[in-house]
């Protein structure tokens, strides 16, 4: 269930994008993520695992790999050309492409459903200096569903994932983990957290706690029942995910929310006996 929606009728030309990076900054195509860094610290997973792999056709008509980059820090940047904020950040992309360019390879994954040469016609627009291939649906999957647009996946030169934001983020943090990740100079403290769903859903059953599931009535035992009934149900809402997975990819999703509050308030009842 995405939290995005294609507006083709209106989409951005990608000649305005001087514009759109002004108009759009606070925008994203997806619902407002809460914030994983504040001041001076970047968060990093703790015990990353290997990004998939995957082997597709670039536009440029050669193959592209993860392993090809392999020694490099990847941002791995799933987008769309109808995507507004999407198309606000490619200057910022294409600046940091620029600037460690031996160091750092952007790879740009379209998920549009349109023809490629639409997509090569704005890519030649904006002078993408990164490679761009169209994501199949499997590696879509592979990497979550992608339930918001742009998102990046942050890969360190051991081709792990240590990081996943949503939504259209300052340059500066892009830079700043890039930085970190080379072994460079940074302005900030880096921290380390568990992946409990946030960059693979397959972690979910790790998570204590879920957005929009209100366990404050619930005993430390009873909020272990709840869990694991989310981890072991599925969401009916057509995600094919369970019901802690769809909590973490659609935090909007009505279905999961109305579910899981039952499931709270059924273990409250029982259990409290």
């Amino acid at each position: 269930m995405p939290l995005f929606h294609k507006q083709r009728s209106r989409r951005p030309s990608a000649v305005g994008l001087s514009l759109l990076v002004a108009a759009l900054l606070p925008v994203a195509c997806t619902a407002s993520p809460k914030p994983q860094q504040t001041g001076n610290v970047i968060r990093f997973v703790r015990n990353p695992e290997a990004a998939p792999e995957f082997k597709l056709d670039g536009l440029d008509g050669k193959s592209l790999t993860l392993a090809a980059s392999r020694g490099k820090v990847v941002l791995l940047n799933f987008w769309a050309t109808w995507c507004g904020p999407c198309q606000a950040e490619i200057p910022d992309l294409i600046a940091l492409q620029q600037k460690y360019k031996d160091q750092l390879q952007i790879i740009g994954l379209v998920v549009d459903e349109d023809d490629a040469s639409m997509v090569k016609n704005v890519v030649a627009e904006t002078q993408i200096n990164y490679p761009v291939a169209m994501a199949s649906k499997e590696v879509r999957t592979q990497y979550g569903g992608i339930a918001a647009l742009p998102t990046s996946f942050v890969l360190d030169p051991q081709g792990r994932i240590v990081q996943k934001h949503q939504g259209l983020r300052d340059p500066a943090l892009y830079e700043t983990e890039i930085r970190a990740l080379l072994g460079l100079p940074i302005n900030a403290r880096v921290e380390t957290f568990d992946d409990t769903g946030q960059i693979f859903l397959a972690h979910a059953d790790r998570a204590s706690e879920l957005p929009g599931v209100d366990f404050s009535g619930l005993t430390p035992k009873q909020r272990q029942i709840a869990l694991r009934k989310f981890n072991a149900e599925g969401c009916t809402c057509g995600c094919k995910f369970t019901l802690a997975q769809c909590r973490i990819y659609d935090p909007d999703c009505a279905t999961s929310k109305s579910r899981t509050a039952k499931i709270v308030a059924d273990v409250s009842r029982v259990t409290a006996h």
